[in-house]
């Protein structure tokens, strides 16, 4: 990884999302960062066949920091933040989507969090995020608790600070912070489990980057001030799209658990009964998530049959990659993001 010449580095992978990317590279404009803060901005381009290029040197023109252009041939979420991180230079490294817009005071409020940390732990932060619905959301989404809303990207946790190990949970990839040192201490991002162009939806990548991070010893701070808000496309409001990512949560999950078999909760699956490679208390879970979507039909609640629906749609997807439909590969430190460090960017 190259020597920090930046505060932060605010990082975005984009795949095909031009018109979006130009809105989030706008609202970027617009950060306050404090006096003194220096700061700049790598877009990474991972095989985009639209204007994604010429929206970024329009931006780079007159943009009020360094700008950079990176294009990543690995396909992937991960694969592209991982040749972002490589060529980063920031100490704090601000990951976003393409198709967000980030609050003014996004930027500094991590900052100010991971720069100079009261507590050394403390190496990566994380917000709400909040939705910019493209159309009004569907009956059956519950939006009055946030158990299905990770596959929409938007999370919000309250008004107060903690500390997510505290509360067992863990940021959006969409707004998250990172101390360039835990990626020194735990490596980076598994390609494996990350998001892709491909048919599976995937999504353990951040889970499992900060399983290694906790075991360097490093925790998180959920910071309210940290906000963003997300695009919500017509196209991810529908039931199936809910399932391919609930079966593709449940297929990451399995492959994260079989290398990582101490779970979040401090569940240690090599003690725990197994059948089929599938804990066995899933087992009971699925069944009581059957018999509540039931009831759940019959009543026509709709919203709470649909919840159980994507845990049982979970736990097949979990059985699925147990069974060996899905590849297996081990972490990637991040000494193997190398090839990255002979791309050029384009200011």
């Amino acid at each position: 990884m190259t020597a920090a010449a930046f505060d932060a580095t605010v990082l975005i992978a984009t795949y095909n999302r031009a018109e979006l990317l130009d809105r989030t590279l706008a609202s970027i404009r617009q950060l306050r960062a404090a006096p003194g803060r220096r700061w700049d901005v790598i877009v990474v381009d991972n095989n985009s066949s639209d204007d994604t290029r010429a929206v970024v040197e329009r931006h780079a023109r007159d943009f009020p920091v360094p700008l950079a252009y990176l294009f990543e041939t690995r396909q992937g979420r991960s694969s592209a933040l991982n040749a972002g991180i490589a060529v980063s230079r920031g100490t704090v490294i601000a990951m976003t989507d393409d198709d967000v817009l980030v609050d003014a005071g996004w930027l500094d409020a991590a900052c100010d969090a991971l720069l100079q940390p009261a507590d050394p732990s403390i190496a990566y932060a994380g917000g709400p995020v909040a939705p910019l619905w493209q159309s009004p959301p569907p009956p059956w989404l519950d939006r009055t608790r946030g158990d299905l809303w990770g596959t929409i990207a938007i999370q919000d946790h309250g008004g107060a600070p903690f500390v997510y190990e505290a509360m067992r949970k863990v940021p959006l990839g969409a707004n998250m912070a990172v101390r360039r040192s835990l990626f020194e201490a735990a490596g980076t991002f598994r390609a494996d489990l990350g998001r892709t162009n491909s048919k599976r939806v995937l999504g353990q990548e951040v889970p499992d980057l900060l399983v290694r991070a906790r075991a360097a010893g490093l925790r998180g701070l959920y910071l309210p001030a940290m906000r963003v808000e997300h695009h919500i496309p017509t196209s991810r409001l529908t039931r199936r799209y809910f399932r391919r990512w609930w079966f593709g949560k449940g297929a990451s999950r399995a492959t994260l658990e079989r290398d990582r078999p101490v779970t979040e909760l401090g569940v240690d699956l090599r003690s725990t009964p197994h059948l089929l490679g599938v804990p066995r208390y899933m087992y009971g879970s699925a069944w009581r998530d059957l018999l509540s979507w039931a009831r759940n039909v019959l009543a026509r609640q709709t919203a709470a049959a649909f919840r159980h629906e994507m845990m049982l749609v979970y736990f097949f997807g979990y059985l699925s990659s147990r069974l060996g439909s899905l590849g297996h590969a081990a972490p990637a430190p991040l000494a193997t993001v190398e090839p990255a460090f002979g791309r050029k960017t384009q200011p």
